[in-house]
């Protein structure tokens, strides 16, 4: 469980690229240009964890980027979100050490707000690719290091990441929809915008946990522990208004199925066995969703049934 807690707290960490220094020193004995930089070396095959052999030496000042494999996948733009493992490793000086390692546990979803360097090291590379960002600390954290994450101002990142899919702000799912049958929320047929849904008036939520299929896609089928990408709404059944809604985000929001804790019981296991492709209707009472204790937070009572309509845009293992 610890091993989880760190890679979300990485993988925010590389979103907060507003916390860097607009000047900064290039770490401990570094040179000018790329340097050592140029001698890491990586092996092994894309989609796998990689071997990566620093040089015991300082890391040189200038980012140095190298496309290991190249994909045939669409380019990535700086605004879009996408799905990728990776590697990371602090180098100061003649020491190295693994900050992160997805490979051992689940993909990560991140959007187009990343550190500069990152951000520059990755616009167009193309989804199958596996590139090698060395970024000095002026193309990260800068002189102020990030101590929250242990990354100090002397710390150059090295990054092996391979690009898994590529989603747009507002995608979604397509196909002919059809509703979910009396008695359960009707949900408008939208594509590329969120779809809005209707309780039923005088209706009485269901006391078990239903899912129905709107768009049924021709993907693969989701198993538990698989990392998925999705589009959702989600409506609270006894007062009609959305709580909660990734389309409001304008991004698709990414999470690993079969994983107690990750999102609610009703998401969890209503989504395992649904392919990539389709547009669910998940509805929820509240033991699949917030159980008696609620979540007061987004206005949602011990008591109260949760409605979903979630599209199902990528999976990935």
């Amino acid at each position: 469980m610890r091993r989880k807690k760190i890679i979300a707290a990485v993988a925010a960490a590389l979103l907060a690229a507003t916390t860097l220094a607009a000047c900064s020193s290039s770490g401990s004995g570094a040179s000018a240009g790329p340097g050592a930089n140029l001698d890491v070396k990586v092996t092994g095959t894309f989609g796998k964890a990689p071997t990566v052999n620093i040089p015991a030496k300082a890391a040189g000042g200038a980012m140095t980027v190298k496309t290991l494999v190249q994909g045939s996948g669409p380019g990535l733009t700086s605004s879009a979100a996408f799905v990728t493992n990776y590697v990371l490793y602090l180098w100061d000086g003649s020491s190295h050490k693994l900050l992160e390692d997805t490979y051992t546990s689940t993909p990560q979803l991140l959007d187009g707000t990343l550190l500069p360097g990152l951000t520059s090291a990755l616009n167009g590379k193309k989804v199958g690719s596996r590139v090698l960002a060395v970024l000095p600390p002026a193309d990260a954290y800068g002189a102020t290091g990030n101590s929250t994450e242990g990354i100090t101002a002397n710390d150059t990142m090295v990054f092996v990441i391979d690009l898994l899919g590529i989603f747009g702000n507002d995608e979604s799912v397509s196909g002919t929809q059809t509703q979910a049958g009396a008695g359960l929320p009707t949900v408008s047929d939208t594509n590329d915008a969120a779809p809005t849904i209707t309780i039923p008036a005088g209706g009485t939520p269901p006391t078990s946990l239903v899912t129905k299929d709107l768009i049924t896609g021709t993907g693969p089928a989701i198993t538990s522990g698989e990392f998925i990408v999705v589009q959702y709404t989600g409506v609270n059944w006894r007062t009609g208004k959305v709580f909660d809604s990734s389309w409001s985000r304008n991004q698709p929001t990414g999470f690993q199925v079969g994983v107690p804790g990750t999102v609610i019981l009703g998401l969890d296991t209503g989504l395992v066995g649904q392919h990539v492709g389709s547009r669910v209707l998940v509805v929820a009472p509240p033991a699949d969703g917030y159980g008696s204790a609620g979540k007061s937070s987004a206005g949602i009572k011990g008591t109260d049934t949760l409605v979903f309509v979630v599209d199902i845009l990528g999976v990935f293992s």
